[in-house]
């Protein structure tokens, strides 16, 4: 599971370095489809993984104010403290969660899966904003990113 988080942070923060090119303009323009703009979805993404695995940690689920995330600086920052509050969690995460039941109707790993699904679900759609920007997206191949050590083999 860990794997996945990693990957999609790694993916995040290439988005990150992706929209330092891009006017602040073009970032909080509203756009057809998913969350309407660039910074709104990255808020958005961050803000979902947060609160479902905040409260998968037994803490009190919580969602941001999006209004006080004007900059592509506040959401870099938001992400990265939110990561941190969050991998104590991801990283004790094992198997035997899997099945634990939460919210009355849904189970531990299916919360843990959705959230990884949700970033990329999401980071979709920043692949087609980039390319009606006329800009190249960030791959979302998960080879080649280093998250697998090969000398375990």
């Amino acid at each position: 599971m860990l794997t996945f988080f990693r990957y999609n942070w790694q993916v995040r923060d290439e988005w990150f370095d992706w929209c330092t090119q891009i006017s602040h303009d073009e970032l909080v323009k509203q756009r057809t489809g998913g969350v309407r703009s660039i910074l709104g979805t990255l808020f958005h993404i961050i803000d979902v993984e947060q609160a479902w695995i905040n409260g998968l940690a037994g803490k009190e689920e919580y969602h941001y104010d999006k209004e006080e995330f004007t900059t592509l600086e506040d959401i870099v920052t938001f992400s990265q403290t939110c990561r941190r509050q969050i991998l104590p969690y991801i990283e004790s995460y094992h198997a035997g969660k899997d099945y634990k039941p939460c919210f009355g109707m849904f189970t531990h790993g299916e919360i843990m899966r959705h959230v990884i699904a949700h970033e990329i679900h999401h980071v979709g759609q920043l692949s087609i904003w980039s390319r009606e920007l006329n800009r190249e997206p960030i791959t979302a191949n998960l080879i080649r990113r280093g998250l697998y050590n090969t000398d375990k083999q």
